[in-house]
């Protein structure tokens, strides 16, 4: 059983910044998925594929895997680049 612990990017989608500092430990799938025979749709026997569990901030999230034997790796962020541009950068 193994997992990853990362920390919640901001939404692309909204300029607000909240829960991005939550940081969150996800299961690695223990098997590959498989069509229904029935419907088609994608689906395993694995249901720890479904848990997702959010932490304060990164020890805790390390504390709780060391704590119940699980294996764990830590997907940092990427530093955020901005790109200062002005309106007249358009018009040169």
């Amino acid at each position: 059983m193994s997992a990853r612990i990362y920390q919640i990017p901001k939404n692309a989608m909204q300029s607000g910044r909240a829960r991005t500092g939550t940081w969150m430990l996800e299961f690695a799938p223990a098997e590959a998925k498989k069509p229904d025979p029935l419907m088609g749709w994608a689906g395993s026997g694995d249901t720890l594929e479904q848990v997702k569990l959010s932490f304060p901030d990164e020890a805790a999230a390390r504390a709780y895997a060391d704590r119940y034997g699980i294996a764990y790796h830590i997907v940092r962020t990427p530093p955020k680049t901005l790109k200062i541009q002005a309106y007249a950068d358009n018009f040169r």
